[in-house]
């Protein structure tokens, strides 16, 4: 793919994306799940007004700066009501998360471009990601969740932007990043699994260093390996020398070329590969491939304590807003907070549900559902839904996820986790002795960025015995869109029609099922055949 049509394609991606997020955003009138809190707090700050919550303030800045920036536009004032104790119109609690939450799919394409320099896959991870039902839903309200991922994805992207860049260019990516991930934590403490998943990555490169050490094959020949490999995989698809782009040995390729009983090219036990070659035949490694660039006093001072100062500054003015507890006695009483809350039960809340529920989406969320008799009718602000069997209409706003791309997204990272087993555990079993190649190839820096990252944001819930609900998969679920979408990008890059076809399926479904199951993403009025049973497959959904 070329620029030209990576940069249309991303620019589509972001139409879609914006106006999905403002097409009817006042069209509730009212309070939507957690709005009740969070568009209260974000103009308490308006308001001189001191409050607790129990979580970091930042995600109420960003909601509080929309309503004092909407305070002084002429529109959007057409219905107006005074839940947050100042008299305002819906869109202004929203229209920021609408336009902030906007930019996730670009955020998600930038990462998966500089982890590949493969604009095919960042384009269908843009796509993919702008076709997801909670991440609409989340960044239609008043609710902060959204910026939990925004700054966690910007802190991972600058970190990979300083890796492609040297000196004085780094340390002022690696500054942006440190900043990135302390604004993630101070919007939620789970924005910290974001730089979990930096930690274990960078432990594992400088592992897989010191195995590398052990290998049979000496670094002094490295690059005489390097340049023969590649002129057996620079070639065309008719076959020919001198393509500027080269070919890349995939695992997928290895998979399918055995299946098909062609030739491939080996020259260690395991894949290696390379993603480009400059002009002059040099090999550009990714930033995933550089990671052992980063030494330890890179990560206490760029990634440890640039985080933790960034943190705490963004403290300070709720902090001279709420003068009751000081820096420590605040995180005392968040703990607390939290630890109140209950076990994870229906008992406590009836959309409770266990981490492991998550990535099947076996319980997703009503945010919002109210019926009534005809579209004509207005719905009631506050208030319960008509008794059952009377509404003839119904607007249901669901925190629920594209079904096809979260399966989907679990069985790609399957995938990259089989085939990390297959690389790495099966000739150790077999061999009885572990070996590694002088070099990894990009695909396989992907499926452990991809994995580790994935495990990073989701198992730490395992210990949690508050009661917890499907949107805190959602620091999680995005690295299954990177999954699939890279899975679909190899599918299409093969040589294999069948393959191909796969992959143009996979991507019709996801899209198609987006579009299905928009109108309760965005409370579209359903009558109830066409909310259930056509929308809503299982009870657990409801």
């Amino acid at each position: 793919m070329n620029k030209k049509w990576f940069r249309i394609g991303m620019a589509g991606v972001l139409l879609l994306s914006l106006a999905l997020r403002f097409w009817g955003l006042g069209r509730f009138n009212t309070f939507v799940f957690d709005e009740v809190y969070y568009a209260k707090f974000g103009n308490n700050y308006l308001t001189h007004t001191p409050f607790f919550d129990g979580h970091p303030p930042l995600g109420k800045y960003m909601i509080g700066l929309g309503i004092w920036i909407s305070s002084h536009i002429p529109f959007w004032q057409d219905e107006v009501n005074g839940f947050t104790g100042s008299v305002m119109s819906p869109i202004s609690y929203r229209w920021m998360n609408a336009f902030s939450g906007s930019f996730i799919p670009i955020i998600v394409a930038a990462i998966a471009y500089q982890i590949s320099y493969r604009r095919s896959f960042a384009l269908l991870t843009g796509l993919f990601t702008a076709c997801d039902g909670i991440f609409l839903v989340e960044s239609r309200y008043a609710l902060i969740n959204q910026y939990i991922i925004i700054f966690g994805l910007l802190g991972q992207w600058f970190l990979l932007l300083a890796l492609a860049k040297q000196r004085q260019q780094r340390n002022f990516w690696l500054i942006l990043s440190g900043i990135a991930f302390g604004a993630s934590a101070a919007t939620k403490w789970n924005g910290l699994c974001f730089l979990l998943g930096v930690y274990l990555i960078w432990i594992l490169a400088w592992g897989i260093r010191w195995l590398q050490s052990f290998s049979l094959i000496g670094q002094e020949n490295q690059p005489q390996l390097q340049q023969k490999f590649l002129s057996h995989l620079s070639l065309n698809k008719d076959g020919k020398k001198g393509s500027k782009k080269s070919f890349s040995l995939s695992s997928l390729t290895l998979f399918t070329s055995g299946l098909s009983g062609k030739r491939t090219y080996k020259i260690f036990p395991y894949k290696v590969g390379f993603s480009t070659t400059s002009k002059s035949g040099q090999v550009n490694l990714t930033p995933l491939q550089k990671l052992t660039q980063l030494n330890i006093l890179h990560i206490i001072i760029y990634l440890s304590i640039i985080p933790f100062i960034a943190y705490s500054l963004i403290w300070i003015p709720h902090l001279l807003l709420d003068t009751r507890y000081g820096f420590i006695e605040v995180h005392r009483e968040i703990l607390l907070f939290h630890e109140r809350l209950g076990g994870n039960s229906p008992k406590v809340h009836p959309y409770c549900a266990a981490w492991y529920k998550w990535p099947l989406m076996t319980r997703p969320m009503a945010y919002f559902y109210q019926t009534a008799q005809s579209t004509h009718e207005a719905l009631p602000v506050m208030g319960p839904p008509l008794p059952s069997g009377t509404g003839k209409i119904i607007y249901d706003v669901h925190a629920m996820g594209n079904p096809f791309l979260w399966w989907f997204g679990l069985a790609a990272l399957l995938f990259l986790l089989g085939m990390l087993v297959w690389q790495f555990v099966i000739p150790w079993v077999r061999q009885r002795r572990f070996f590694l190649p002088t070099m990894l190839c990009v695909d396989t820096w992907i499926a452990l960025y991809l994995v580790i990252n994935y495990a990073a944001n989701l198992l730490p819930w395992v210990k949690v015995n508050r009661c917890v609900f499907i949107y805190h998969y959602m620091t999680a679920v995005v690295f299954a869109f990177l999954a699939i979408a890279w899975l679909v990008d190899q599918c299409l890059r093969s040589y294999r029609i069948e393959l191909r076809a796969l992959g143009v399926t996979i991507t019709f479904m996801i899209v198609i099922a987006f579009v299905f199951w928009m109108p309760i993403y965005l409370g579209l009025p359903l009558s109830p055949f066409e909310y259930r049973p056509m929308r809503m497959w299982f009870n657990s959904w409801i």
